[in-house]
């Protein structure tokens, strides 16, 4: 039977064990879009917007460690796909663009929607090719396929609109040796170099983990070296999912998001060993202290902080081979202090996620001067999302305050999951990374912490939530507000500018569009709000009027910084922003 070029695109997907297919419709994807409408076990999932539909394809991959695929036409189809493709290249996360193109007669000719598909995706694409002849099509799927799994990146394909319907003449079946699964070499560094970063860390007094995502597949060896070394362990956010559970030696995370425990921790160390991360805040690493760096790509040795020793391998592999040579330390006390001012912020922070908080002495006293409308409390909207959320959850969370309060108040116990846009740092990723999780786990519940900002950016896309009734339990935290923004801006002395938001009700428009939508309004509604949205059936969107004026204390914080803020807030006071 002969195939044409589109058929033997979605056969590939579909040996690939591709479900979905993410995208809008346009011609030059038509016969595309056809050889799925007429194939099995192969979905097309209509988005309103293409940044929606790779921010889907994106999610997918991320948590499935498969190929997310999403498409876009000819044009402006193509250009929608950009940031949410560049979510997934940041992620390193194998993901398959394919984009329409003008006929292969006008190629070059700046025909009507015209774009230069090589040169718009030459930056986020570890892999681009045109498919100009039938015959080439094969070997560049296959192509595209390997540089997509083997470098954990964007491969784009375009396809003419005139070609998709073409006869392959010399036919064969598909080959992608690599497999299915993303995977890399499990590797070591060879005996003398480990020999040397036993004797660095031998040495060590005080030691610290800094442990990130690339660490996640060795958990046993990371914990077995923390109790040897009875080091404390700062994650990385992406490192929550694999660390923070049924873990003595995590005190959270360091940095804006941070605590003070992880800063101290790493401030006063007198080694520290970084697994399997490239945490690119250089301010926040410690000074004066010996480093020793693992990490599976050895371009990212030392590119943060000078590192006295880095060694290119496996995480896992690297440290079964490293931790009989290391000593046993018997002094406590640099663990111990972590974990009690760990323990102490948060206590701390758990009073302010009490719904009651205002209502007491101290709390009454904050109130008047940060809460004076008792509006709910951001920290106890997490901290309710935490309680009543299953232990199989996955969650996504929009960039800025969202990301914040997830960080300190959703813990990843269980088999929960989280994805986000958490090394492009767009708005916007947690609405539509919800589409796709819930795609790929249509049993298990799936939770986005949107901010008011970035869900009002795609909201269009919640129709295809409300299309598919995709059970998906959107979370607003609704401060009529860019709330980072305005932290940003206040920390550097600067008043408020630009960031407040005229909301609609969230929850009404929910409503109009077939979601079930809440609105809550009070802290003392707030625990049976989230209750009643998790437990109903489908969709729900929860629109949770919170606090425009919470403050994220960072990890650490300057003299410098607290006299910028507080000039700030007396200029907003002058420009009458507040009562």
């Amino acid at each position: 039977m002969t195939r044409t070029v589109a058929r033997v695109i979605v056969d590939a997907l579909q040996e690939l064990q591709v479900r979905q297919v993410f995208g809008v419709v346009g011609d030059a994807l038509n016969p595309l879009t056809n050889a799925i409408r007429t194939s099995e076990g192969i979905e097309w999932i209509g988005c309103r917007h293409e940044e929606a539909a790779a921010f889907a394809a994106s999610a997918q991959s991320q948590l499935s460690g498969t190929l997310g695929v999403c498409m876009g036409t000819v044009g402006p189809g193509a250009v929608h796909l950009l940031n949410g493709l560049y979510d997934a290249a940041k992620s390193r996360t194998p993901v398959l663009a394919i984009a329409g193109q003008v006929p292969l007669s006008e190629l070059g000719g700046d025909y009507f929607q015209e774009v230069d598909n090589d040169l718009l995706f030459r930056d986020v694409a570890v892999h681009r090719a045109t498919v100009t002849d039938p015959d080439q099509v094969l070997r560049q799927v296959e192509a595209a396929v390997r540089a997509a799994f083997a470098e954990g990146g964007v491969a784009v394909l375009t396809v003419p609109g005139d070609v998709g319907e073409r006869v392959v003449g010399a036919d064969r079946p598909l080959s992608f040796p690599l497999g299915h699964p993303l995977g890399h070499p499990v590797a070591r560094p060879d005996d003398p170099h480990l020999a040397a970063a036993a004797e660095l860390v031998n040495a060590a007094g005080r030691v610290t983990l800094l442990v990130g995502q690339g660490a996640r597949e060795a958990r046993p060896e990371v914990l077995a070296l923390a109790e040897r070394l009875a080091a404390p362990m700062v994650l990385t956010l992406k490192a929550k999912e694999g660390f923070e559970h049924a873990n003595s030696h995590q005190v959270g995370q360091t940095g804006l998001i941070g605590n003070p425990a992880a800063a101290h921790a790493l401030d006063t160390c007198d080694t520290l060993v970084m697994l399997g991360t490239d945490f690119p805040y250089r301010d926040w690493y410690p000074s004066g202290c010996k480093v020793l760096q693992i990490d599976l790509r050895a371009a990212h040795l030392g590119r943060r902080t000078p590192v006295d020793i880095g060694l290119a391998g496996d995480v896992g592999a690297t440290l079964r081979a490293l931790i009989p040579m290391l000593g046993t330390v018997d002094d406590r006390g640099h663990l111990q202090d972590a974990r009690r001012r760990y323990a102490s912020w948060q206590e701390a922070q758990a009073r302010l996620a009490d719904p009651r908080h205002d209502e007491r002495p101290a709390g009454r006293l904050r109130a008047v001067l940060d809460n004076p409308d008792g509006a709910v409390r951001p920290e106890a909207l997490a901290a309710a999302v935490d309680t009543c959320a299953d232990a199989d959850a996955v969650f996504t969370s929009d960039t800025g305050m969202a990301t914040v309060w997830l960080s300190r108040f959703v813990t990843m116990r269980g088999n929960r999951r989280m994805v986000g846009s958490y090394n492009l740092g767009s708005m916007a990723n947690a609405m539509p990374q919800a589409i796709g999780a819930q795609f790929w786990a249509p049993d298990r519940q799936v939770v986005a912490l949107c901010g008011d900002g970035g869900l009002s950016m795609l909201m269009g896309d919640l129709m295809t939530i409300a299309a598919h009734r995709l059970p998906v339990k959107l979370v607003v935290f609704d401060n009529r507000r860019l709330g980072m923004v305005t932290l940003e801006q206040e920390q550097s002395g600067l008043p408020e500018f630009g960031t407040q938001l005229d909301n609609p009700d969230f929850a009404a428009v929910a409503t109009a569009l077939g979601i079930t939508g809440i609105r809550v309004t009070e802290p003392s509604r707030l625990l049976d709000g989230v209750r009643a949205a998790f437990a109903t059936p489908g969709p729900v969107l929860l629109d949770v009027l919170t606090n425009p004026q919470e403050v994220a204390v960072p990890a650490r914080t300057t003299l410098q910084q607290g006299w910028d803020f507080g000039v700030a807030k007396a200029k907003e006071l002058l420009n009458g922003h507040r009562d």
